[in-house]
């Protein structure tokens, strides 16, 4: 079963490199760019086949790898 995540990071932490892209693209002449947050994105293939049991497995996950849920959220979409 596909899974997908998206990590963001919270409202409120700073994002050097999101900052970063927002500089470089007005310097590229791309203009109104007022801010970017940058944030990352997982795909998993899992075995497992009940929805409800997949979502647990990449929250779990998430948890405890793919997420500083200090400083970031996730999301996870099944299907």
């Amino acid at each position: 079963m596909k899974v997908r995540i998206h990590v963001t990071l919270k409202d409120g932490v700073l994002d050097p490199q999101g900052e970063a892209v927002r500089h470089a693209l007005g310097q590229l002449g791309f203009s109104g760019v007022n801010g970017v947050r940058q944030g990352k994105f997982l795909e998993l293939d899992l075995d497992e086949t009940d929805p409800a049991r997949a979502e647990a497995a990449a929250r779990h996950m998430c948890e405890k790898l793919l997420a500083n849920t200090v400083i970031e959220n996730y999301e996870v979409e099944i299907g």
